[in-house]
């Protein structure tokens, strides 16, 4: 297995599946990670393929726990007065090594491991079933202790509900849904429920100058590439740091004419659901 790797992703979908075979996880909101134990060094990896590791620090000491070898996959995510809080994840994640070192003292990470992608004596576990990969996680992690931890999981769907609705207090956004049998690609695998009516979108180009993006061209799952309305600062910043050292970009037009700048950004934004059916996108955050 090469780094970076490509991830597996969830299918929005508006209730659980039901029947024999599945599994549910609770979906904590912070950032995508992978965490890579090699031979000598850590590295943390984003959904998007880039290295991560000085924004997560802490994670990667902790990491270094592992056995050589190691390939996890999880979530970042940061307790602030005991829930977990996003906008602190994102701040961690936008920030440069420095000051992230300086968040990490003030409010430190956990991960939040749910696969095994690569095992220290079986390697590439991928081609195996979710059941084999979930008990290889909880061997490997056993002793290891936090901020490294398994996410709990049950095939019992009225337990998965249960926490759907009493754990979204602390910060979980929704549930996960995983089949027993299934392996690990890089493809829309599983299906998730959120609180929250949102999607996910690619953010395909923008508009503006490419330090200070004004809006987000996206492309929406059924095909259609909308621009979005004015993004706000926090997500202006973000993606201007992560756009930066791509590649010279194309004109395009959107859906309604609209010129934009196409770029491969490898960013997910989350937008407003309701708002797509308008033409004009609210993007809530990038994920």
């Amino acid at each position: 297995m090469e780094f970076p790797v490509a991830v597996a992703l969830a299918q929005a979908v508006p209730q659980l599946p039901a029947g024999p075979g599945w599994w549910f996880e609770p979906k904590l909101d912070g950032h995508r990670t992978i965490v890579w134990c090699e031979a000598g060094r850590v590295r943390l990896q984003s959904r998007s393929g880039r290295d991560v590791t000085g924004a997560w620090t802490d994670l990667a000491q902790a990491a270094h726990r592992l056995p050589a070898g190691t390939v996890l996959d999880g979530e970042a995510v940061v307790y602030v007065a005991g829930r977990v809080d996003f906008s602190a994840a994102q701040a961690r994640a936008a920030s440069s090594p420095a000051r992230a070192a300086q968040l990490a003292a003030r409010w430190p990470a956990s991960f939040a491991a749910w696969d095994l992608l690569a095992h220290a004596e079986l390697g590439d576990v991928r081609s195996r079933p979710y059941l084999e990969r979930r008990a290889l996680l909880l061997d490997v992690l056993k002793d290891v202790g936090p901020p490294l931890q398994v996410v709990p999981a049950t095939d019992d769907r009225d337990t998965a509900l249960l926490w759907y609705e009493a754990l979204r207090a602390q910060g979980v956004e929704g549930l996960v849904a995983k089949h027993g049998t299934s392996t690990y690609r890089a493809a829309r695998i599983w299906r998730k429920i959120r609180h929250a009516d949102t999607l996910d979108v690619d953010v395909v180009g923008f508009t503006g100058p490419r330090s200070r993006p004004r809006a987000l061209a996206v492309r929406l799952p059924d095909g259609r590439t909308l621009l979005s309305q004015a993004v706000s600062a926090p997500v202006r910043r973000e993606v201007a740091a992560r756009i930066a050292d791509v590649g010279p970009g194309r004109p395009a037009r959107s859906e309604s004419g609209t010129a934009y700048e196409a770029v491969e950004t490898g960013l997910v934004a989350e937008v407003l659901a309701g708002t797509t059916r308008h033409g004009v996108v609210t993007v809530t955050r990038l994920r």
